[in-house]
């Protein structure tokens, strides 16, 4: 399987309700060149995960649109939060797609890649806005993912 994970785009600075922050403009142009840069590259998810906050979840819907993948799926466990142990245990479920994306949030997505490529504390790690991760998985299993890119959306 190969897990596209994309960390969600810029968005309203921070306010009484966190799930409820909105996408920016500059939010809206970089899932939309997200979206651009996986279609030019011929990277169409099976099926495209997100975390329920509406930042999360209109990257994934502007992103999606431009893929042809409609009403990406809205999984709870994706939340500001999600531990990686219990995402693997997750994503579990959905391993007969051969190709998958998952929206969420930092510094939660971090402690996924570095769990799944086996580099410990995701303290060397960490995601800018927007940005793209591609990881090959044998199987949803600690340290058993190839890391295929990470790529900020200033690259794309």
């Amino acid at each position: 399987m190969l897990i596209i994970i994309l960390r969600h785009a810029d968005a309203e600075p921070h306010c009484a309700d966190d799930a409820a922050r909105r996408l920016t403009e500059r939010g809206y142009k970089q899932a939309k060149r997200v979206g651009c840069f996986l279609k030019e590259q011929g990277l169409r998810p099976d099926i495209i995960l997100t975390s329920p906050a509406v930042r999360a979840r209109d990257t994934a819907e502007i992103a999606g649109k431009i893929l042809g993948v409609q009403d990406p799926l809205q999984v709870p466990w994706a939340s500001c939060g999600m531990e990686p142990i219990a995402a693997l245990g997750e994503l579990a479920s959905y391993n007969r797609f051969k190709t998958l994306m998952l929206v969420g949030h930092e510094p939660d997505l971090s402690s996924l890649i570095a769990t799944l490529l086996g580099i410990g504390k995701s303290l060397s790690l960490s995601l800018p806005k927007a940005s793209l991760t591609a990881i090959e998985v044998p199987r949803l299993t600690p340290a058993s993912g190839i890391l295929q890119f990470l790529l900020p959306v200033k690259f794309l």
